[in-house]
């Protein structure tokens, strides 16, 4: 085969191939497209030009606890170009806000990556009660953490501001159940249109490179 031919089919071969991969995503069926949201990797220069995925969960979702550690064997697969982060939903009646809140005080003292799988098997294995700050405290004071610390950062203003952002978070991504991940701000799925917790990753992967495909066209 000709060099020219050659390069030429294998550009067709790659085009075919990209076509089948994003032909196995059905809207409607694997993922749904939402209004298109701003993300924090088109805000933040460290993180510029990334695609980000957004899981939204709830520390009281049993769902959300089952497909942790198959999000945390997917993370270590993480290209360069994809930045991961974590939203705690809370709807309108607000009874999700006390997760919200646990999140983001232990994330104002750098302690949710540590924590967050021991803190979902405490709240589902253990039965621990994550409503109840004084019953969480005692948790983390086990776990090495500051009461007077955690104390200050549960019950500050920033904390409150970022909660309040993320039941609005929650409303502009149109969340309907958790847990749900969103993929460039506009693409969303879940374990359930996936078909099982070990299937999701495989359609976020799908989404991502759609994304990325995306963006290449824009430049």
């Amino acid at each position: 085969m000709k060099p020219g031919r050659f390069f030429a089919f294998a550009s067709l071969l790659l085009v075919f191939s990209v076509s089948v991969a994003f032909a196995e995503l059905t809207e409607g069926r694997n993922f749904i497209l939402i209004a298109a949201q701003p993300t924090e990797a088109s805000t933040l220069q460290s993180i510029k030009d990334k695609v980000e995925v957004t899981e939204f969960f709830w520390y009281g979702c049993s769902h959300c606890h089952d497909l942790d550690p198959v999000l945390n064997q997917w993370r270590k697969t993480l290209p360069e170009d994809v930045v991961f982060r974590r939203i705690p939903a809370i709807f309108l009646d607000g009874r999700w806000a006390p997760g919200a809140r646990l999140f983001y005080a232990l994330d104002a003292i750098a302690e949710e990556q540590r924590l967050h799988s021991e803190l979902f098997d405490a709240i589902h294995v253990g039965h621990m009660n994550y409503r109840d700050e004084k019953e969480v405290t005692e948790w983390l004071a086990q776990k090495g953490v500051e009461r007077g610390k955690f104390s200050a950062a549960y019950n500050s203003a920033a904390v409150q501001s970022k909660v309040n952002r993320a039941q609005d978070l929650t409303q502009a991504h149109a969340i309907r159940g958790v847990p749900t991940v969103i993929v460039a701000g506009k693409y969303l799925t879940s374990n359930t249109m996936a078909g099982s917790n070990e299937a999701l990753p495989g359609i976020i992967d799908q989404l991502v490179a759609l994304a990325r495909a995306e963006r290449g066209k824009s430049k």
